[in-house]
């Protein structure tokens, strides 16, 4: 009988030593991701440090960064596209309330000027559509 001999593919995994890093070099890390400077994969390339320790640090030294907590993050040109349409929502809304009020003035004037006339100024002169083969009455009576 032949002895099977089995490979080992992976050699014992090599544990990391335990690492200890400064308060200073982790809020240096947050300062960098909070402004942008790089992203938390980086700081793992660069520190050689799991994304959960990160996360733990900004955490800590983030203040009013809670966990669990969803945050609705824009980017910047979201943002000012959602300022601008907002702003273009009021113009068009100011312009929609002046119109209003010109069509409230003529209304007004209408109004007006059937009182003084003595005949409704909204209602068309010619009560019934012509065919275009008939004569047209004046409707103030003058020929």
């Amino acid at each position: 009988m032949k002895k099977r001999v089995l490979k080992v593919c992976n050699p014992a995994p090599e544990f990391r030593k335990k690492r200890i890093f400064s308060e200073e070099l982790k809020r240096k890390i947050v300062k960098e991701i909070g402004t942008k400077l790089h992203t938390v994969a980086e700081i793992q390339r660069l520190y050689d440090v799991s994304a959960a320790s990160v996360y733990r640090w900004v955490y800590k030294f983030t203040p009013g960064l809670v966990p669990g907590v969803t945050q609705v993050v824009q980017m910047e040109s979201e943002a000012e596209r959602t300022k601008k349409l907002i702003e273009r929502v009021s113009e068009l809304e100011r312009v929609v309330g002046q119109k209003q009020l010109t069509i409230d003035l003529l209304e007004k004037v209408l109004e007006y000027s059937s009182t003084i006339h003595g005949f409704d100024q909204k209602k068309s002169f010619l009560a019934t559509q012509l065919s275009g083969s008939a004569s047209t009455v004046n409707p103030i009576g003058t020929k």
